[in-house]
């Protein structure tokens, strides 16, 4: 069980160690994101720059026109949360090679409260022209995302959480814009990112076991670009779809993936999210039973699919 900010912080020192170009920007954040031995070993890359996330920002955009690696990190609520317009202005409109890092988001940071947990990321940064989004599942993978985050030209902002996970088993090696199929399924599919992937992971193998029923689960670790392929494909196959998310329900992963079947295919689709709301204090699991993602919910919603499915195509 690991944080998938814990894989990005064993990456990111092994990416700092091998390369004099990259420079790692924090906000008083620098434990919280696994930088600590960055910060010692290797201080000619590492800027403090305190709790001024705008500033930050700014200065990540001139090092990248200064031909540096820029990689800017701090809680997901302040960065992109509070430095959203330099992201904007300074960073997207000229596709300046900075990469933001947000990490404690979603409702798993607990009993930080709302004010710690951002639930509209994905939303405000997919809207960005050159922006491309990773939301890695697990540990692993957010190794595989940062190295990947460091090799692309341009912006990238990669989501992290607190919480740990359990390691998934997932074949081949993340590719930006492909996502992970890591169930087979003709009855429905599941499209999940970041933590709640275990959860679609169980809800499917429930329902085999419970209703017989073969339901499969995409990890779509790239929210932009999205792999509409991979997407047209399996809702073809199944028509009904479900998407799971640590998010608000609007401007997130079900959005994206509804948005794409809208211009495609239309197809039966269920979303598992945040229902408009702010978070609160509690622990993980309470905050996830509270607001609806649980393997319980991301069940419901499937039969739910399935139902409506029935009701348009028929048996």
């Amino acid at each position: 069980m690991k944080a998938t900010r814990d894989g990005f912080g064993e990456s990111l020192y092994e990416l700092v160690a091998a390369n004099p170009n990259i420079c790692v920007l924090a906000a008083d954040t620098a434990d919280s994101l696994r930088l600590g031995r960055i910060r010692e070993e290797f201080p000619e890359q590492f800027i403090e720059c305190g709790i001024a996330e705008g500033n930050m920002m700014s200065m990540a955009a001139g090092l990248a026109m200064a031909g540096k690696i820029p990689v800017v990190t701090s809680f997901a609520a302040f960065n992109p949360g509070r430095n959203w317009e330099q992201i904007r202005s300074s960073v997207c409109e000229a596709n300046l090679n900075v990469k933001i890092v947000g990490s404690h988001a979603g409702l798993a940071t607990g009993a930080d409260g709302s004010i710690h947990q951002m639930l509209e990321d994905i939303a405000i940064m997919s809207v960005l022209p050159n922006m491309k989004v990773l939301v890695p599942a697990d540990a692993d993978e957010a190794v595989e995302a940062t190295n990947a985050m460091i090799e692309t030209e341009g912006p990238v902002y990669l989501r992290l959480s607190r919480a740990p996970t359990e390691t998934l088993k997932q074949g081949e090696p993340l590719r930006i814009g492909r996502a992970r199929v890591l169930r087979d399924g003709e009855d429905a599919t599941v499209v999940a990112c970041g933590l709640m992937v275990p959860l679609a992971l169980q809800a499917a193998h429930e329902l085999q076991n419970e209703a017989d029923l073969r339901v499969g689960v995409v990890n779509m670790s790239t929210l932009k670009p999205l792999d509409e392929a991979t997407l047209f494909r399996l809702a073809q196959k199944a028509k009904a779809v479900v998407t799971v998310e640590e998010h608000q329900k609007i401007g997130g992963l079900g959005s994206l993936v509804a948005s794409v079947l809208a211009r495609q295919m239309p197809a039966i689709v269920e979303m598992v999210a945040v229902e408009d709301k702010f978070g609160q204090s509690g622990t993980k699991d309470e905050l996830w039973e509270h607001y609806g993602l649980t393997v319980k919910h991301v069940k419901d919603a499937i039969l739910r699919a399935l139902e409506r499915k029935v009701e348009v195509y028929g048996d």
